[in-house]
């Protein structure tokens, strides 16, 4: 039951879709013509594929945890290793392929929204190796507990504009990101860096980030002649998750499990509902309006998620779970101990569920965990939080 939008205006069943003024609507129509008629163009694929071995350095590895997967004696625990991807996390993936069309759109300025600072970093990497103007918004309180990613931006060219409005998170930044395409759109491209916002975006950024699970299929039946008993990400707009999810949509017999954090439930408890010009599954508060979240993991700190997620979830097709602070802390330094592997507190949720789902399998079960970013960007923060 592979879902998909393209020459459906962007619905996944009952979501998706684009919720934008009409001269916004243009560039969406605009945006997703030019997407389809570059997605399959050979010379486009060859350029995307050159940048994606020379530049970002894939096909990344496959590693069995064996290690963790001996202490904790069930299923075998495998990590697709998208930290070690060029800027340390699976958003150049899709910082290329986008900047790769912009470029043929003719586009001179780049603009995007970030959380935990990663797809910021990695459209600022992507700019400067392609010599466009880049502005990136970012929640205020995000700015400083990710201080780092912020200078290294700043270091790649880029500007980094705080966002006050709000809670100065994720969801804001994102505002203000589409009030500024809204007012510049005829020189600017959104960079979007999750599977959200109108369509084509989500559409898009899966189509980018499916690189994931096209690896990881061929990679899991070489180790084991077999496919994954699970596939585990950790979710927030769920660009990652969508992409280690891809190529397994129509394997039915895998289960695919997305992981929130508990402080932030979108696919647990959210309703349908529009935000940020497409429907998803959201979180409201009593007035309706999309509830303040809040996570450890600045990249998955959003109201809101997916449409395909959404999807997914109401279909039956994937299961989504939480984990929470505390226990992503706990997996954090377990697979620091045991592996050498320093995880993003964004993927430490994914690692926290694996843990426990592996004790509750057999030795002939096996795991795939989509290591979706190291952990250098956290570790400060980390530090503070054990030392409180």
């Amino acid at each position: 039951m592979t879902s998909t939008s393209i020459g459906n205006k962007g619905y996944f069943g009952e979501f998706g879709g684009s919720f934008v003024p009409p001269d916004l609507q243009e560039v969406m129509d605009y945006l997703e013509e030019q997407f389809l008629r570059f997605m399959d163009d050979p010379e486009f694929k060859e350029e995307l594929n050159y940048y994606l071995k020379e530049y970002v350095g894939r096909e990344n590895p496959l590693t069995f945890a064996h290690n963790l997967t001996k202490q904790l004696g069930g299923a075998k625990i495998y990590l697709k290793r998208e930290d070690l991807n060029h800027t340390g996390a699976h958003k150049i993936n899709n910082a290329i392929g986008q900047i790769l069309l912009a470029k043929r759109m003719g586009a001179k300025r780049i603009i995007a929204e970030t959380g935990a600072g990663q797809h910021g970093v990695a459209t600022a990497t992507a700019c400067a190796m392609f010599g466009m103007e880049c502005v990136i918004y970012m929640g205020k309180v995000d700015t400083e507990r990710q201080a780092l990613n912020v200078f290294r931006m700043e270091l790649l060219g880029a500007k980094v504009v705080p966002v006050e409005k709000g809670q100065g998170r994720l969801k804001d930044a994102v505002d203000e990101a589409l009030n500024d395409l809204v007012q510049n759109y005829k020189n600017t491209f959104y960079l979007l860096g999750s599977a959200v916002g109108p369509h084509p975006y989500p559409t898009m950024v899966k189509h980018f980030q499916a690189i994931i699970s096209e690896e990881s299929k061929r990679q899991i039946l070489e180790k084991e002649g077999r496919l994954p008993t699970a596939v585990i990400a950790c979710a927030g707009g769920g660009s990652n998750a969508i992409g280690a999810f891809a190529h397994y949509l129509d394997d039915q017999e895998v289960r695919l499990i997305g992981v929130e954090p508990e402080e932030a439930p979108t696919l647990s408890q959210g309703v349908p509902a529009v935000i940020h010009g497409f429907k998803c599954l959201t979180l409201l508060d009593e007035k309706g309006e999309p509830q303040p979240t809040f996570s450890i993991a600045a990249g998955l700190d959003y109201p809101g998620v997916g449409p395909e997620h959404s999807y997914l979830k109401v279909s039956g097709r994937a299961e989504y779970v939480t984990a929470s602070g505390k226990e992503a802390l706990d997996a954090f330094q377990l697979l620091s101990k045991t592996e050498g592997i320093i995880p993003a507190l964004e993927s430490s949720h994914a690692v926290a569920h694996a843990i426990k789902l592996a004790k509750q399998l057999s030795k002939d079960d096996v795991l795939i965990v989509n290591l979706s970013g190291r952990g250098d960007k956290d570790v400060e923060q980390v530090f503070h939080m054990l030392n409180k």
